[in-house]
């Protein structure tokens, strides 16, 4: 069984005026356009063309959430927890309505995310980064109290990342964000040698959030730059925000987050700590191989597995385990099954294959994006 699906953009201030009209080739609205929802979360279902929402469809049994992202601002700074988090913070939290403003935990899943990139440049912060290299950039700073005392806190053998980021979100540092951020600012009016590009990226976050401590947060993070087809994974604990461009993400059904700067909504960082993993490291960029007419995007959980299908009108013919869906995201993408059900997905839309089919063939000349059950 095939479906059509869409769904109406989600206006999140984030979001891009233009990107998803232009990847559509339609007129404007005037207001941010954040993200498309392909799901059956109780939060945005999918809309199925002419028979009512997907959730009808599904149950609500999708054990993944697709989505269109088009980020016009940074995101906030933000991580999830492990399954085990989850459920321990759920339960901790039962008692609370789901729309209490206190609550940290909507539901007890984790929340592992890939996003791949659309447009040609795709600006995230992805992971800590390690403190050596953090100390090398304050060295491009100017000298004062709040560069010492972070610099002060990241050179402490026990946690200093963990305290470090506890100090700048705790409320009682904002003569030194505000040093801080200032620094940077003036930094990236100059040169900063091999941190130039990451100086200058920092000092744009605040120009959209001026005076927030994630700003400084952000200073402590890896800046990563996707280009077209390229994505990252964000495990649980990861500490990570989008900050422009147009992406394919797709991730567990979940609402867990835990936020860590750069937004006005609530931030708990007694939580927040508690389920950071401050490991450093780079984030690893997953490339598609050129040629090549279907790339993999490998992750290591089972809610979700991601392909990349290139077409240039000779048909491609996809094993699939479990619901599918196909979004199209160039040209127009011909999705047939084995018993010769067809339906045409236009560029933003997504086709629905339930769980009996075993196999899908794409024609037509674009670019699709395959969502399955992971393995």
């Amino acid at each position: 069984m095939l479906l059509e699906l869409t769904n109406a953009p989600r206006d999140y201030a984030w979001g891009s005026e233009t990107l998803l009209a232009d990847l559509e080739g339609r007129t404007p609205t005037g207001a941010p356009e954040a993200e498309v929802w392909f799901g059956d979360h109780p939060g945005d279902p999918a809309e199925v063309v002419g028979d009512g929402t997907l959730d009808r469809v599904t149950g609500g049994t999708l054990p993944y959430l697709l989505k269109l992202l088009a980020a016009g601002s940074p995101l906030s700074i933000q991580v999830h927890p492990t399954i085990e988090q989850a459920k321990a913070g759920w339960a901790k939290e039962s008692a609370r309505p789901l729309d209490d403003p206190e609550r940290n935990y909507r539901d007890d899943n984790h929340k592992p995310e890939l996003i791949v990139a659309l447009s040609e440049r795709f600006e995230s912060l992805s992971g800590l980064r390690p403190v050596a290299e953090s100390l090398r950039l304050l060295d491009t700073l100017a000298p004062g109290p709040g560069v010492s005392r972070l610099r002060e806190l990241l050179q402490q053998e026990s946690d200093p990342l963990g305290s470090a980021i506890g100090w700048l979100l705790g409320g009682d540092a904002q003569a030194e964000v505000d040093e801080i951020t200032a620094a940077v600012i003036a930094a990236a009016a100059g040169e900063a040698g091999e941190w130039t590009e990451t100086v200058r990226a920092v000092a744009g976050i605040a120009g959209h959030y001026p005076g927030d401590p994630g700003v400084v947060v952000a200073l402590l993070m890896n800046h990563v730059v996707l280009r077209r087809g390229e994505g990252v994974f964000l495990r649980a604990g990861l500490l990570h925000a989008y900050l422009s461009g147009l992406g394919v993400e797709i991730m567990a059904a979940s609402d867990n987050v835990l936020r860590g700067g750069l937004t006005p909504k609530r931030i708990d960082v007694a939580e927040l700590l508690h389920i950071l993993d401050t490991t450093t490291g780079e984030v690893p960029v997953l490339r598609p191989q050129d040629g090549q007419a279907i790339t993999e995007y490998p992750v290591p959980v089972p809610d979700f597995a991601l392909r990349r299908v290139a077409l240039d009108g000779e048909p491609v013919t996809l094993a699939v385990d479990g619901p599918t869906m196909v979004l199209a995201t160039s040209g127009a993408v011909r999705v047939a099954t084995a018993t010769g059900e067809e339906l045409t997905a236009a560029v933003g839309t997504a086709v629905f294959a339930d769980a009996e089919e075993r196999t899908l063939t794409l024609g037509g000349a674009g670019e699709a994006f395959v969502a399955t059950p992971g393995r």
